[in-house]
């Protein structure tokens, strides 16, 4: 059952897309977006199953989207623009034009 939650879970978010935010001070459960998603910085999403019930997931954003800024929320998002997984962090950057931003997230599937 594991490995089959894993491998949906691996179509879905391929399937899905990404967003980075300033916030991150938010803790709600019920919670739908991020604090406070930066517009228009385009992310990619990718994921990959690592183990039988873990998968691993990439986010990566270019600098030019997020030039100057500092980011402390990721968001990862279904077909839908359901929210799956919002992970906050204390704040990285504020970055250039010229570099990437990448972002891993680890689930392990029990």
């Amino acid at each position: 059952m594991k490995a089959q939650v894993t491998n949906d879970l691996v179509t879905l978010i391929n399937a899905g897309s990404a967003q980075v935010g300033l916030g991150g001070n938010s803790t709600s459960p019920a919670a739908t977006a991020l604090d406070v998603p930066i517009s228009g910085a385009s992310a990619t999403v990718v994921a990959v199953k690592s183990d039988e019930n873990v998968l691993e997931i990439k986010v990566t954003v270019n600098g030019s989207n997020i030039a100057g800024k500092v980011i402390r929320e990721v968001g990862v998002f279904d077909t839908d623009s359901n929210l799956l997984a919002r992970n906050n962090f204390t704040g990285v950057g504020p970055f250039s034009s010229s570099e990437i931003l990448e972002l891993f997230i680890i689930w392990e599937i029990e």
